[in-house]
């Protein structure tokens, strides 16, 4: 049974985008990059939010969960104080990782989906929750490449960390279109195995080609096959909520208030 809070339509709360994240009309929720918040000065424009109840949702992108390096516990610590400080109802980071032996690569990377990196995997995660005062929801990214002798697909993968960790899913339709565009797969046979009972909520974001390589940028409008993917996973579950992200090139209120009602339509007309 699904116990986190319905959220509804939000956005990526931007330091560059305060005042029109709060003057936007159908945000009921944002999420904000936790590295960037300051637990004990956390910004004011959140401050504002939470005081008209719009729920504030902290997500990481340095825990290097599926790194085979033990969990960094101070980077643990400051997400689990980020969460307390803005009252978030839960926090999420990657099925990713992004450093080993003491390189950091600056990009969240893949995990290979093989038994022995699933071990690992579930190793950190539950090291993580351990610390963590709310839930913790896990996202699918983008990849430029395949690691090679994989033994699980990615949504059987993401379906046996659940199980065996009792985290909850971040399904971003965005990086499913990329990986199927980049790579080949199957975004419907990632919808089919996903366990939908343990979905916290969804990522839309928009992107673009380049030299033949479609690129999640973050930067542009939302697609129309990202839209279409996000109505496909509407006839398979209710989602909590949906969040659009945008962390770059940003346009006019107008421009974002449209994504918005696009998104929720979507959400709306499809059953």
């Amino acid at each position: 049974m699904n116990t986190l809070p319905r959220l509804g339509v939000g956005i990526g709360w931007r330091p560059e985008i305060d005042l029109t994240v709060e003057r936007l009309p159908g945000v009921d929720f944002v999420e904000v990059i936790a590295e960037g918040v300051h637990p004990a000065n956390p910004p004011e424009s959140l401050r504002v939010l939470r005081e008209r109840g719009v729920p504030v949702l902290p997500h990481a992108v340095s825990l290097s969960l599926g790194g085979a390096e033990p969990v960094d516990r101070s980077r643990v610590a400051h997400l689990a104080a980020v969460a307390e400080s803005l009252g978030a109802p839960l926090v999420s980071d990657h099925v990713a990782f992004v450093r080993g032996d003491g390189w950091e690569a600056g990009h969240l990377l893949p995990v290979p989906r093989t038994r022995d990196a699933l071990e690992v995997l579930v190793a950190n995660v539950l090291d993580a929750q351990a610390e963590l005062p709310v839930p913790l929801a896990l996202e699918n990214v983008a990849a430029l490449l395949e690691w090679p002798d994989a033994e699980l697909d990615e949504g059987e993968f993401l379906a046996e960390l659940v199980e065996r960790t009792g985290c909850w899913l971040v399904v971003d339709v965005a990086n499913l279109y990329v990986n199927a565009r980049n790579l080949g797969s199957d975004p419907t046979a990632f919808l089919d195995a996903v366990p939908w009972e343990r979905l916290a909520y969804v990522h839309v974001a928009g992107g673009e080609e380049r030299d033949g390589l479609y690129h999640d940028t973050h930067a542009h409008p939302v697609t129309r096959p990202v839209l279409d993917l996000l109505a496909e996973l509407r006839r398979r579950v209710d989602p909590p909520g949906v969040l659009l992200e945008r962390d770059d090139q940003y346009p006019s209120d107008e421009e974002l208030a449209a994504e918005l009602a696009a998104i929720r339509a979507v959400v709306e007309s499809h059953g």
